[in-house]
């Protein structure tokens, strides 16, 4: 087997894993989480875990979205969530006003994957310690969502969904990158009245752009899309 063929094998299987696991998601999940219906947050933690991708296919997952894109920058953010007054939470930070690219908008922590990154749950369990002092040991990985690509910035995201047993402890931003950290409640981002689609064509392509309006703040772009897969799975 030659250097051209491995590859086209190692998009094929990863391509099978994507689509084997995209059945187990048609699946009715059990049970439901939103502004109605609450619901025992084991049970449903465990319902979704179910759902996503196992946190070790992560490298294969990146070639698997919108083709194989080797020119693509990689990252990984995390989504964090925990139990708060028998809610639960999600955790955001808003960016710095000061930032070039994305200044003042919602995102979750997260950045890109470093030489020395051993796995894409490493880079967002490092990037959520830098940027809001989330410490490692908190964080319980449940898995992966499908990775999300950004046509501007030309980046793969990595969506890396975890739980905080013990909650998220005290969380401090860094100035230079984060103007706030937050945690919005589940349950009224699955609200529908909040959440609107737009088409936005660029370079001859036509996107789906999800905007989710929570009081004060906007959630759009790639970090609405990754909401939007979530909460689909807690639907």
């Amino acid at each position: 087997m030659n250097a051209s063929q491995y590859a086209t094998f190692l998009q094929l299987s990863a391509l099978f894993f994507y689509l084997s696991h995209c059945i187990i998601l048609l699946q009715p999940l059990p049970i439901c989480y939103n502004r109605y219906m609450k619901v025992e947050i084991t049970a449903l933690l465990s319902a979704l875990q179910a759902r996503l991708f196992a946190p070790e296919q992560g490298m294969q997952l990146f070639d698997t979205l919108e083709g194989h894109r080797p020119d693509a920058r990689k990252a990984a953010v995390l989504l964090a969530l925990f139990e708060q007054d028998e809610e639960l939470q999600l955790i955001f930070i808003r960016r710095a006003s000061t930032l070039r690219a994305h200044s003042g908008e919602m995102a979750f922590p997260g950045g890109s994957v470093e030489r020395d990154d051993a796995s894409v749950i490493q880079t967002a369990l490092r990037e959520a310690q830098e940027e809001i002092g989330l410490l490692p040991e908190r964080v319980n990985v449940l898995g992966l969502l499908p990775p999300v690509f950004t046509v501007v910035s030309n980046y793969l995201i990595m969506p890396v969904v975890s739980f905080l047993p013990h909650g998220p402890g005290v969380l401090r931003a860094q100035e230079s990158e984060v103007a706030e950290v937050l945690s919005l409640p589940v349950y009224a981002l699955a609200d529908p009245t909040i959440m609107h689609v737009e088409e936005w064509t660029r370079g001859g392509q036509t996107r789906m752009v999800y905007f989710y309006d929570f009081a004060d703040y906007r959630i759009w772009g790639a970090t609405a899309r990754i909401l939007h897969e979530l909460l689909a799975l807690l639907a």
